[in-house]
């Protein structure tokens, strides 16, 4: 292996382990396990983000097209979850590996009880050697608490769990130039914005626009991404390996505390909102250096949040400039605003 990594996220996307039908293609899948398995042999730890579910129950249940959109997905995906972990629990109990199964909530990433209770289950079960299969929980989750898709999810958990690299397999192998070929190395989003078209996938809700965002937002946390053809055999290891093959965006931040990475996610996640005045915001602007706000910069509290839950700070003429972590909740912050004295 070309570069030493620990501990790596391999999402897989609908598209990749569906046929053309939308049902699971078991010999695509088979070859991912495979190299997934030869990457554990090396003692790395993998973290997998699959999607499918869906395209698992299209084989065992026939629903009507009148259906409400959000039941059918709702039910396909209920129906399809478990046999798409017993399609992983067969195929990786072959090379004497264990698995385990991980659904989540863009909510659970809102609250920070839940996001370091998910955080503790993931160390734990990479502690005890076995692979966590995450997927996004479409059984509860409505359109406003979804994820843009699991290319959403997989970054979340990269930046939660400190990993050294993430591997986005699509059916592209990677970012296309006008003539087909593919972008190596990005550095910057200069480098790929003009290249990147505006389209989903066929079963999927993502498309190369989110893998970028997220790339991009990754590789300023100090994560590389890689963005490959999943179907294309041993792509995973030969993108590891060293060799030119997909996509690559390269770290290019500084690695950062975790409480910083759960909020550099924050956006869409917030509990609540706080306005602050214009003596305020160059304080908290101020380059180099982490500034707490202070109850008397605020003139407004929006919403409902307690310590620990992320809010959105907006400036006096109401634009966004950022997000922190509350160190108390909103009564009180309703309480104590505008007041000098006051603990941050």
């Amino acid at each position: 292996m070309k570069k030493d990594y620990k501990k790596l996220i391999i999402k897989i996307g609908t598209n990749v382990i569906t046929n053309d039908s939308g049902l699971l293609d078991i010999p695509v899948m088979e070859q991912i396990v495979n190299q997934v398995a030869q990457l554990k042999k090396q003692g790395i730890k993998i973290i997998i983000v699959s999607s499918g579910a869906m395209g698992a129950g299209r084989s065992l249940v026939k629903i009507s097209e009148d259906e409400d959109r959000v039941v059918k997905r709702q039910v396909l995906a209920a129906v399809g979850q478990v046999k798409l972990m017993q399609t992983y629990v067969d195929l990786f109990v072959k090379h004497g590996l264990n698995c385990a199964q991980v659904l989540a909530t863009k909510s659970d990433f809102r609250d920070r009880r839940h996001y370091l209770n998910m955080k503790n289950c993931f160390e734990a079960l990479l502690r005890d050697d076995i692979i966590p299969i995450v997927n996004e929980n479409d059984v509860v989750s409505v359109d406003e608490l979804m994820f843009t898709d699991n290319d959403e999810l997989a970054g979340l958990i990269a930046s939660m769990m400190s990993v050294e690299a993430v591997l986005l397999l699509s059916l592209v192998g990677g970012i296309l130039r006008a003539d087909g070929s593919v972008v190596a190395v990005v550095k910057d989003e200069k480098e790929v914005s003009e290249h990147i078209l505006p389209c989903v996938s066929k079963f999927g809700r993502g498309g190369m626009h989110t893998k970028c965002r997220i790339a991009l937002k990754l590789a300023g946390l100090g994560i590389t991404t890689h963005i490959l053809n999943g179907r294309r055999a041993g792509a995973i290891i030969d993108a590891l390996s060293g060799k030119k093959v997909g996509t690559k965006f390269l770290a290019t931040g500084d690695k950062v505390s975790n409480v910083k990475k759960w909020i550099a996610y924050a956006e869409g996640q917030e509990k609540g909102i706080v306005h602050i005045n214009e003596c305020a915001e160059p304080v908290l602007r101020e380059k180099g250096k982490a500034r707490s706000l202070l109850p008397v910069g605020i003139t407004k509290v929006e919403g409902v949040f307690e310590k620990g839950d992320i809010i959105k700070i907006k400036n006096y003429q109401g634009k966004i400039i950022g997000f922190g972590r509350a160190e108390y909740g909103s009564d009180l912050a309703k309480k104590n605003m505008g007041k000098k004295g006051n603990r941050e």
